[in-house]
């Protein structure tokens, strides 16, 4: 019984991370699955969102969770931006050259967070995010569980946004077939853009819970970016149960490889399962 109580800790910390890290693959699975565009930007405009957070919060007053009513309309506007006027632009030259204007503004991101925020680590030390509760025998932090939460009510929204109003329908004609679409009098140019903005509001949430959860530097969005490509290739690129799924198991494998192996182990045991599914699976377990 001491085992298997000792176990049903790391199984239910790897349930609740895997939840915050398929938030913060949803903007990047979402992107490519509509523009198939391999954002490499995504970890670190999460990041930026949870440095907005950070600012709100120690300069402002304002609750983490609570800046995002500002927080998701600025990261949109920028999401917006950057497709229109950086990103379409350059989809009739190659595929190559949006990548490349993804990596530029991955780069930016850093150094201006560096030249504005300093290299030092930083957190969003709330008062919620120290406290936990036992279940169980299972102490919860419930800093976890808030990620939880919020990967679930975004996913199910994302869901419903997608499959029941028209702007949601012409975003899943323009990711089946673009040329199509356009014939039915969709402008995918503009979809396009709302699509990317849609992305960055939902890494602005993702920022947020990260920042309650972890520290954070200018350089993190590197290592969260890598956990994001994890996620989508377990899960499918494009699929946002997958998405989800991949999340939860990228979690698990992390605390179960750090509970039977150490914690040096940890990400070792997830990325070793991240090729095992890309030698059996390449397109994900969701995957179309």
């Amino acid at each position: 019984m001491t085992a298997l109580g000792n176990l049903a800790t790391p199984l239910v910390m790897g349930v609740l991370l895997g939840g915050l890290y398929g938030l913060i693959a949803l903007g990047l699975s979402l992107v490519f699955g509509v523009m198939r565009l391999i954002n490499v930007a995504h970890g670190d405009l999460v990041i930026l969102g949870t440095y907005f957070a950070y600012f709100a919060f120690t300069i402002l007053g304002i609750d983490p969770i609570l800046s995002l009513f500002i927080g998701m309309p600025l990261l949109f506007a920028l999401g917006f931006a950057i497709q229109k006027y950086l990103m379409s632009r350059s989809f009739g030259i190659s595929m190559e050259v949006p990548l490349i204007i993804a990596f530029g503004i991955s780069l930016i991101i850093q150094n201006v967070n560096q030249i504005i925020w300093t290299p030092l680590s930083r957190g969003l030390t709330t008062s919620y995010a120290l406290e936990s509760f036992v279940v169980g025998g299972v102490r919860i932090p419930l800093a976890y569980l808030l990620d939880f939460i919020a990967a679930l009510i975004v996913m199910l929204l994302l869901s419903q946004f997608l499959r029941r109003t028209y702007l949601g329908k012409a975003i899943v004609a323009a990711s089946q077939d673009t040329r199509a679409a356009q014939l039915m009098g969709i402008n995918t140019a503009r979809i396009y853009a709302l699509t990317f903005g849609i992305a960055m509001a939902t890494a602005a949430v993702a920022g947020v819970f990260l920042g309650i959860t972890f520290p954070f530097t200018p350089i993190s969005g590197i290592a969260f970016l890598i956990i994001a490509f994890g996620v989508i290739i377990i899960g499918g690129l494009g699929s946002m149960l997958g998405t989800f799924i991949g999340g939860i198991v990228l979690g698990l494998a992390q605390t179960l490889g750090g509970y039977f192996l150490g914690a040096a182990a940890q990400m070792l045991i997830a990325y070793i399962i991240v090729l095992v599914v890309l030698a059996i699976r390449p397109q994900g377990i969701f995957g179309r």
